[in-house]
């Protein structure tokens, strides 16, 4: 069992929902990056998603793009990333870490060759945003011989059958985007969610998270009512934004507070 589907089984089996809070690795420095995974750890996340900066992140708004500007600003590369996974594995081999991000920094490091260190690094899942199903079937097989799991994001307007085709190809968790838009937009309608949610438990039997348009901890309760785990990242990226100082102080107190209104939940 990998340490995703471990982590969801034992949430299931207390009746707790994953917290997993995001952030852009190399931002505010590559320096920092594993000290502010910790201090997320401290903080309640149940799994960690760490952005792969680059230059052109299209699904993401404003808080997001400056993150991944100002992590390439100091040279933050993929493989970088995957050494900053490394490093926190010699503290937590517990909590599952999973790169968000996009194709072409893999396509240009090469799949196998990116999935052999990823996973020796103990990454453990990926979702890549601009990766459609249709396209991910040889990418896919290659990262699951090398046990990570393939992500995929689902969305308001995603017809059935890209949902059947998301189910015979995902693992892990699959990772539903809450409204129409970017990251950081608002406008969160749970009610709407949920009934898309039921949708499509019809076609996945993964967990599902639910992302984009979570805030505070107000809505990541609302949200963990109806969903398997609740994705926060702007808000998590506006706090490193904030400034380094007392940096992983705040974000572990933020997701406290997140965590234990889900909790309430």
């Amino acid at each position: 069992m990998s340490r995703i589907q471990e982590t969801f089984s034992r949430l299931q089996a207390a009746k707790r929902r994953a917290l997993i809070p995001f952030i852009t690795a190399g931002d505010p420095r590559p320096e920092v990056t594993v000290e502010l995974m910790h201090a997320l750890v401290k903080g309640g996340a149940d799994v960690i998603e760490l952005g792969v900066p680059f230059s052109d992140p299209m699904a993401d708004g404003p808080v997001i793009q400056r993150a991944a500007e100002r992590a390439l600003a100091h040279g933050t590369s993929l493989r970088q990333v995957i050494e900053m996974v490394a490093a926190f594995r010699r503290d937590d081999a517990k909590t599952p870490v999973v790169f968000m991000g996009y194709a072409n920094p893999v396509e240009a490091m090469g799949y196998e060759a990116f999935s052999k260190a990823a996973s020796a690094a103990g990454v453990d899942g990926v979702l890549t945003v601009d990766l459609p199903p249709e396209e991910a079937g040889e990418r896919v097989a290659v990262l699951k011989q090398y046990g990570i799991d393939p992500i995929f994001l689902l969305a308001p307007t995603t017809p059935v059958a890209r949902m059947q085709a998301v189910a015979k190809l995902a693992s892990g968790y699959v990772y539903y985007v809450s409204l129409k838009g970017v990251t950081g937009a608002a406008n969160l309608d749970v009610a709407d969610v949920a009934k898309h949610l039921d949708e499509l438990r019809r076609h996945i039997s993964l967990p599902i998270g639910v992302g984009f348009g979570i805030s505070d901890a107000a809505s990541a309760a609302a949200v963990a009512k109806v969903a398997d785990a609740v994705v926060i990242g702007s808000r998590v990226v506006r706090e490193v934004e904030q400034g380094e100082a007392g940096l992983a102080g705040r974000l572990t107190t933020f997701l406290s507070d997140v965590r234990s209104a889900m909790d309430r939940a």
